[in-house]
């Protein structure tokens, strides 16, 4: 009797990455770390993801006056 999560864990880590592209997309950042930042996803997703999420760039939703 085997347990198996790939299937699940596979669909979880595609959602958390077209999550973060969609995120990287709307992001005011340049083309050019827009595109790097969506390879590193792409070819390393896991580690690619979690790279994004700690060092990816920040958005400021507040005004700050």
């Amino acid at each position: 009797m085997s347990i198996e999560i790939g299937g699940f864990f596979g669909f979880i880590v595609l959602a958390l990455d077209i999550w973060a592209i969609v995120n990287l997309m709307s992001c005011k950042t340049s083309n050019a770390a827009k595109v790097g930042w969506i390879l590193a996803i792409i070819i390393l997703p896991v580690m690619g993801f979690i790279a994004w999420l700690l060092l990816g760039p920040r958005t400021l939703d507040q005004d700050i006056s």
